[in-house]
């Protein structure tokens, strides 16, 4: 595959965004993320642009030019955005955030306007959209985790432990489970259904497992949906099987630093995780030793995305 149909993007608390030849580890391009740390960071479905969350803001830069400025800002948010991401067909991007709010955004256009909103009662932390493309899922501080049928308007709550922040939240391709791991370091997974007709998505739970000593930080299936990958505060990025959700590998350098994000390659053998000892590292999902370190940022680096899909 030629370098120019994979996208790697860092970022962190040094205000700046890295592009990354991946398979090298040289840094390309560097953007400035002036007045913020960057929260989080996705890739839209067409790979033509990598959107930000950041303090009271999103930022959009172009992948394929040198502009180290954004193409768009959107605003409106009152406190940190913590999460985003976008709907299949890239029409629509959600992001949640620190204003107890989830917002639902029309990118058609050139108003690219805040479509829909949903408020909670504590702080955002995160989100994912179902493959259905019409449920939405909310985790946010209070340890709740909100379904929000979008569709309908309907909204389901369910909190594992109350007063335990949620941290992240990820469905599998194939819209089996959910899992979602909070600030003890547990990791929960639920089975879904669909039900029939309007019925909304019931959750059945299915794991309750301690994945990690300290803050659970990121769950992620990989795109086959045969692997579960969490990273937490303890160092440690750990990949579970889905059959049985039993532990293959546990990826951890010799440091205690934390494993904020992680990506997933195409085929699903890969997985970069993001530290903030400032290194990004590329792993083989059966290996304990990183195959490379993305060496640049100066401070924690916070956020990870990657897309090699074709």
């Amino acid at each position: 595959m030629d370098s120019g149909s994979i996208v790697l993007v860092t970022g962190g608390y040094d205000h700046s965004i890295k592009f990354w030849f991946p398979h090298d580890g040289v840094c390309y391009r560097t953007a400035q993320h002036p007045e913020s740390q960057v929260n989080r960071i996705e890739i839209t479905p067409d790979k033509r642009y990598v959107a930000t969350a950041a303090f009271q803001q999103i930022r959009m830069y172009d992948v394929n030019s040198s502009e180290p400025t954004p193409v768009y800002v959107f605003e409106g948010m009152s406190k940190n955005v913590t999460c985003l991401g976008f709907y299949e067909n890239g029409h629509y991007m959600y992001s949640g955030g620190e204003d107890c709010m989830a917002r639902i955004w029309d990118l058609r256009g050139r108003s690219q306007q805040c479509q829909r909103l949903f408020q909670v009662n504590a702080p955002v932390t995160c989100m994912c959209l179902h493959p259905n493309q019409a449920t939405l899922i909310v985790g946010d501080q209070s340890g709740t985790i909100h379904v929000w049928d979008l569709s309908t308007d309907h909204n389901e709550q369910l909190i594992p432990i109350p007063d335990v922040a949620i941290h992240s939240l990820h469905i599998d391709s194939d819209g089996a489970y959910l899992a979602a791991v909070n600030s003890k370091g547990i990791c929960y997974v639920w089975s879904l259904s669909s039900g029939t007709g309007t019925s909304p998505i019931t959750l059945t739970p299915r794991i309750k497992k301690h994945a990690h000593k300290r803050h659970g930080l990121k769950c992620l299936f990989s795109p086959d949906s045969s692997l579960l990958a969490t990273t937490s505060a303890d160092g440690t990025c750990k990949v579970w099987s889905t059959a049985d959700f039993n532990l293959l590998t546990t990826l951890k350098k010799n440091t205690d630093k934390w494993v904020w994000d992680c990506a997933f390659s195409s085929d699903s053998q890969y997985i970069f995780t993001a530290s903030s000892d400032h290194v990004a590292r590329l792993w083989h999902v059966d290996k304990t030793e990183p195959l490379r370190e993305y060496q640049g940022h100066t401070k924690a680096l916070t956020a990870i995305a990657y897309n090699d899909r074709r």
